[in-house]
């Protein structure tokens, strides 16, 4: 197995907390601290994506809560598209790959209308087979899809659609538990190896997006063969909102990209017999018969 160089995408999501600064710090602190290689938001209509009991039920967890009513929630934390676009400007001076989740038609075609490099659907949309459509035949970029909380007949539809539009080389899935956070017992490592083995070379790559604590783990799912690596990240895993706790902080995400780095460095066979590193080593140590 050829491994391939691990790419690392810091999802920060919502985790700006509504405010463009911390939004910016995040970036610069991915980018220059981290070493990451992409940073990734969210992008909601609410109004479309919202029933309108829901959009005004309080939300389920107050204490978590930017507003009176779920809908006060998640606008208080929704950038607009100009801020979209500000946003992708400040990635390309740090030179950093600027993305979006896109859980709605009309945030894909916003976000499609930024041209990222990829765009990405979530778990708890991706049998929105009307988004999955628009985007096959307007958006010429990457498609990324993760299959948490997805059945293997949803995971197939969603496959041969790229298939029929053409598109199945430009898409990569994302082995995924859908829980904020995950305890190992259910991250269920091997469903990588299972995804890539019934659609590994149908798609462009297969990917592992983690919800789970700590960095042990991301190294046997990129050992498994899951190149893109994706994890919620924030400045302090305090702050008020769900994802936080989910979430790895500046030290942490650092950390997974040297150990990523260094995984990838290692993954290879010996090239020869005796390395050159041990040929000084054998003539000096090495037991030799009398």
């Amino acid at each position: 197995m050829i491994y391939e160089k691990p790419y690392l995408i810091a999802e920060i999501g919502c985790n700006h907390k509504g405010d463009m600064q911390i939004a910016k710090e995040m970036i610069e602190t991915a980018a220059v601290f981290c070493k990451a290689d992409a940073v990734k938001f969210q992008k909601r209509c609410n109004k479309e994506l919202l029933t309108e009991e829901q959009y005004n039920a309080p939300h389920p967890h107050p204490e978590n809560s930017y507003g009176n009513t779920y809908g006060e929630h998640r606008e208080f934390l929704e950038f607009d598209i100009e801020q979209h676009t500000q946003l992708k400007k400040w990635c390309e001076e740090y030179n950093i790959t600027y993305s979006s989740s896109v859980w709605d038609l009309t945030s894909a075609k916003e976000i499609a209308g930024l041209q990222p490099e990829f765009i990405k659907i979530p778990s708890a949309c991706n049998n929105h087979f009307g988004m999955l459509n628009w985007l096959c035949d307007n958006y010429e970029g990457e498609i990324q899809i993760s299959f948490g909380m997805t059945t293997r007949e949803e995971e197939e539809q969603i496959v041969q659609l790229f298939e029929t539009k053409r598109r199945n080389r430009d898409l990569v899935l994302f082995s995924c538990t859908s829980g904020y956070p995950v305890p190992f017992t259910d991250v269920c490592l091997l469903e990588i190896k299972r995804i890539m083995d019934q659609f590994g070379n149908r798609v462009k790559q297969v990917g592992f997006s983690g919800h789970h604590l700590g960095i042990a783990i991301d190294i046997a799912a990129y050992t498994l063969g899951a190149a893109v690596i994706e994890r919620h990240y924030t400045l302090d895993r305090t702050w008020k909102g769900t994802d936080h706790a989910a979430s790895l902080e500046p030290e942490g995400l650092r950390k997974l990209k040297r150990n990523l780095t260094a995984s990838y460095d290692a993954l290879h066979y010996k090239e020869k017999e005796i390395l050159d590193i041990e040929a000084v080593q054998r003539e000096k140590l090495k037991y030799h018969p009398h």
